[in-house]
């Protein structure tokens, strides 16, 4: 029998998740009515029944411990979704660049608060607060966007790891930071070199026997992997780490399994959940009693994050030879801070090291950047035409070229593809077949790659991307045909190409059959519904096989020998 103030402790806690859980829904709504990201709606949600809006839950502190779960299954999604093999094309920037910008920006945050008059101690905190980026955050978006495979993407994703990589570090340094004494910091890094170790042993000699039996049964497959997740967590808080810690080593640890994307898929929901609970755990700790005298060190701060920030990635990238496109998007990718500086403050509170008044900052600032990322990836595009002029001046910082392209003629093309993946594949081995004149554009680093070693003329780079258009010479093709089917960059270019070649004949492509009637509306020639298209082919094919003019078994290797050329 449950006892009456144990029935009143459960019957608390399921009000206040399911309390959390409508409010952010109504509020996410409306978000997505007026088409504003979700993020910064979860975070209103919190404030709206926070202590600081109508405080309808007082004790945050059961939301606060199921939103740090929310972090550790977001860390441990990331860890699955790291290929460290792909991250070699980008490795001289991630690592060293990485390196630089958190020193960098630790260097000046840590002045800063210092000037402010903030005690050395919790100046060394407010500089590492500022010179990490989120993982999470960041992550999510790009992932929502399906920009995790473009160059900028693989930039950003490496450069998070490597701070990710940094932070375990810190995480150690500061828990010795009270005594300094050398013993003690030895032994601190002794026990973060265990846990790297530990992961290291179990994912090459125990995970893959494990997994190999569990991955028969889908159900045993999601419990064991939310097991590792558990056991890797509860292995770093005996270590004296955070959940978090355990919970992306995990992640890593699984990654080179062959079933991390289903493992990744099943995690998603679970993640989604105790993400929400994040974000709105943010807006609850918002109090205002702590805030006298941060006026001045949040709008300075929040300057070296949303200004500062990205400018110093914009250097590093210039530096390493990305164009002004890619740097950009990368350095108003990464201006926020991270959960692990909440982290790194909610440890420094604990310590003594911190006052709640940093606490309070840190989340002022955590709700304002994050909130602010949403918008600038949403609307990078938009910004990056904004100031696409004045940013000509980073690319004269390139030591060397580190864009994709191979355009070994110099004579103009007739054909003009936009996407080599699937469809645009199919496409290329076409002409390449009839000898046409064409050339290839992706964002996708890996297939222009490929595409240079096969030999065939490609540039790397994105529709919207003007400097792209302008390097094509798309004056002069005769036919230029969109395989991507985002409904905005094709209506860029439509518009791009009825204003400078208006001549050209214009394939694109779309998802819907009311999107692509717009696109008919406002000029295109064709426009290819790819579900619509090969239902009209099976279709054919189903005629003809009822007619007798097909042999099922002919058409079936055929179809086969097509799939093994394009997998």
């Amino acid at each position: 029998m449950v006892s009456g103030f144990e029935a009143s402790i459960q019957s608390n806690l399921f009000f206040n998740i399911g309390l959390v859980l409508v409010v952010a829904t109504i509020v996410g709504y409306l978000a997505r009515l007026i088409r504003q990201p979700l993020i910064p709606a979860y975070i209103l949600a919190g404030i709206l029944i926070g202590p600081f809006g109508l405080g309808l839950i007082k004790e945050s502190e059961i939301i606060i411990a199921l939103s740090e779960i929310g972090i550790a299954f977001l860390l441990f999604i990331v860890g699955l979704e790291i290929d460290l093999k792909k991250l070699k094309e980008v490795g001289l920037v991630s690592t060293l660049g990485g390196t630089i910008q958190v020193a960098s920006v630790f260097f000046i945050g840590f002045l800063a608060a210092m000037a402010f008059g903030f005690v050395r101690v919790e100046a060394i905190y407010l500089g590492f607060v500022l010179a990490f980026s989120s993982t999470m955050i960041v992550i999510k978006l790009l992932s929502d966007k399906s920009e995790m495979n473009t160059l900028h993407g693989k930039i950003i994703l490496g450069i998070l790891l490597m701070q990710d990589i940094i932070v375990i570090f810190v995480l150690i340094l500061l828990q010795s930071l009270g005594s300094l004494n050398l013993s003690l910091l030895l032994w601190a890094f002794l026990k973060g070199a265990i846990l790297l170790a530990f992961a290291v042993l179990l994912s090459q000699f125990v995970l893959p026997f494990i997994f190999r039996f569990s991955a028969r049964t889908q159900e045993l497959l999601f419990l064991s992997s939310i097991s590792v997740c558990f056991v890797f967590s509860l292995v770093a808080f005996s270590f004296g780490f955070s959940i978090v810690i355990g919970a992306f080593l995990a992640g890593l640890a699984l990654a080179s399994l062959p079933y991390h994307f289903d493992i990744a898929g099943k995690i998603i929901p679970l993640r989604d959940f105790f993400a929400t609970l994040f974000f709105v755990s943010l807006g609850m700790e918002l109090v205002f009693d702590s805030f006298n005298g941060l006026l001045g060190p949040l709008i300075v701060f929040l300057g070296i994050i949303i200004l500062l920030k990205p400018l110093i990635f914009m250097i590093i990238t210039s530096v390493f030879g990305y164009k002004k496109r890619t740097a950009f998007f990368t350095s108003i990718s990464l201006a926020q801070i991270s959960e692990f500086s909440l982290v790194l403050v909610a440890l420094g509170l604990n310590l003594g090291h911190v006052s709640n008044q940093i606490f309070t900052l840190t989340v002022l600032l955590a709700i304002i950047t994050i909130a602010l990322t949403s918008y600038f990836i949403k609307y990078d595009r938009n910004l990056y035409g904004m100031f696409s002029k004045k940013l000509n001046v980073f690319e004269r910082l390139a030591l060397k070229n580190s864009e994709l392209e191979h355009l070994p003629y110099h004579e103009r093309k007739d054909i003009i593809i936009f996407g080599a993946h699937r469809m645009g594949r199919i496409f290329i081995d076409t002409l390449n077949k009839v000898k046409s004149n064409f050339v290839v554009v992706d964002f996708d680093p890996q297939i222009i790659r490929n595409l240079i070693n096969k030999k065939i003329p490609c540039v790397y780079g994105d529709v919207a991307n003007t400097e792209v258009l302008k390097r094509l010479n798309l004056n002069s093709a005769k036919m230029v045909i969109s395989t991507i089917p985002n409904d905005e960059d094709n209506i860029f270019l439509i518009k791009h190409i009825k204003k400078t070649n208006p001549g050209a004949i214009l394939i694109v492509t779309s998802s819907h059959a009311g999107s692509a009637l717009h696109l008919y509306d406002i000029g295109a020639d064709y426009v290819i519904v790819p579900h619509l298209l090969s239902g009209e082919i099976v279709s054919h094919n189903l005629v003809e096989l009822i007619e007798k003019k097909k042999d099922v078994e002919e058409m079936k290797v055929r179809h086969i020998k097509h799939l093994k050329s394009n997998k």
